[in-house]
């Protein structure tokens, strides 16, 4: 067994004080001196000066050409990295921006692919307001919606007015260039109209500016070179081809009003037989092309829709 010798007390502080000596020292020795310190501080106010003055000019260029292409290069090698982000979110948006763009074009395509439907509908209509204005009457328009079948021999239209428009049968149907036919049977929301081509169909009309009476039938015919033939009661009258030919009407504006344009006549023939003249009439409507018409009906009717009045304003 060692035996540790014993301290007396002087010993003790005496060993004391040179341990916190030697721990100042290593404190002083790592810690930077006042004088470098001092040093450092004057060198930089002395580059300060120098650089005001551009003579550090030429050392910078030196080490900007030195350090400038590594710099590049380091750059132009992470650029695809750091652009990543970036070429995510321009994808997006040129995305975005190609689905608009499509969308826009599509609505500009249905635009032009309808235009003329369009033009053609307004002219429609704006004749139709003419049409009123000049026949006087009161108007309820209405689509044509549907053709009658070949197989029964009836040359009829349906169209999307009925009742509740203010539509009864016996009406007087008109299109913005002349007269259509006359309604035959009505529902709530839809009637029937007899063409004016029908051979069945009867019109009285007058002839040009003689203002003579007759009876025009229909040919059955829907084409646009289709005819009308026109019997005059007066036989010993002939008709001149450009006469106009409108409706005779009647008094109580049933089934025909009067006034009406049907067509002009083209050509006049006589018949030996029977010693009758017989005239070729050209109608003013379009029957195989019918859209948009007007119902004649009565100041003051009652409809589910707009009507056009007599002086061309909406009612």
């Amino acid at each position: 067994m060692t035996m540790r010798p014993l301290k007396t007390p002087f010993v003790a502080r005496l060993e004391d004080r040179l341990n916190r000596r030697g721990s100042l020292e290593r404190r002083d020795a790592q810690a930077p001196k006042r004088s470098t310190l001092i040093a450092l501080l004057l060198a930089c106010a002395v580059l300060v000066t120098v650089d005001r003055t551009g003579a550090l000019s030429p050392v910078r260029n030196v080490v900007g050409d030195v350090f400038g292409p590594a710099e590049s290069g380091t750059s132009a090698l992470a650029r695809p990295i750091t652009g990543i982000p970036g070429w995510f979110d321009s994808r997006t948006q040129l995305r975005d921006d190609i689905a608009s763009l499509q969308a826009q074009n599509a609505r500009l395509q249905q635009q032009v692919r309808t235009s003329g439907f369009d033009r053609n509908r307004l002219a429609e209509y704006d004749g139709l307001t003419r049409t009123a204005q000049t026949l006087g009457y009161t108007l309820v328009p209405a689509h044509v919606v549907a053709y009658g079948e070949a197989q029964s021999f009836s040359r009829t239209v349906t169209i999307d007015a009925g009742s509740k428009s203010g539509i009864s049968p016996d009406m007087t149907v008109v299109a913005a260039d002349g007269l259509v036919g006359r309604v035959l049977r009505v529902s709530s929301d839809s009637a029937t109209v007899l063409l004016a081509v029908d051979p069945d169909s009867t019109v009285g009309g007058r002839v040009g500016d003689s203002m003579s009476v007759g009876f025009v039938t229909g040919s059955g015919s829907l084409s646009s070179s289709g005819r009308l033939d026109l019997q005059l009661v007066d036989q010993s009258v002939t008709p001149r081809a450009g006469d106009v030919v409108v409706t005779w009407g009647s008094g109580r504006q049933a089934p025909y009003v009067s006034g009406v344009p049907i067509g002009v006549v083209t050509r006049v023939w006589s018949s030996l037989r029977d010693s009758s003249k017989t005239a070729e009439v050209k109608p003013y409507v379009d029957f195989g092309a019918l859209d948009l018409v007007g119902v004649v009906v009565p100041s003051g009717t009652t409809s589910d829709r707009s009507v056009i009045a007599a002086d061309g304003s909406l009612k």
